[in-house]
């Protein structure tokens, strides 16, 4: 399974809409996305996991260097994720204390 990667602007915010897998071989392609996005100006994501079928802990490990980006330019990264399956990874590393995890993308805007 591959990674598919969707970006657009939304109330001065980039969403990133992922789908697929976000494993050890596909995983650099979201780390790329998101540091081309920082290099770029754009501190304020959102990342839309609705779409996502697997993450395992290169994917994680993507996701808490991204954060790390962004928080160092004052900026935000949320998730939308409603997948029982990959909340409980979220729980279970503790990474749902880290993250602000939404129900939609609607619901990442209005809260950033």
């Amino acid at each position: 399974m591959d990674l598919t990667l969707a970006t657009r602007d939304a109330d001065g915010k980039t969403i990133v809409a992922v789908g697929g897998e976000i494993d050890v071989y596909t995983a650099p392609k979201l780390r790329d996305k998101i540091t081309e996005l920082v290099a770029a100006g754009v501190y304020d994501l959102v990342i839309d996991m609705e779409a996502v079928e697997f993450l395992d802990s290169t994917g994680l490990g993507v996701l808490v260097g991204g954060l790390k980006k962004v928080r160092a330019h004052d900026g935000s990264l949320h998730l939308v994720c409603t997948q029982d399956r990959l909340l409980k990874i979220f729980r279970i590393t503790g990474l749902a204390k880290v993250f602000v995890i939404h129900q939609s993308a609607d619901d990442a805007l209005a809260a950033t």
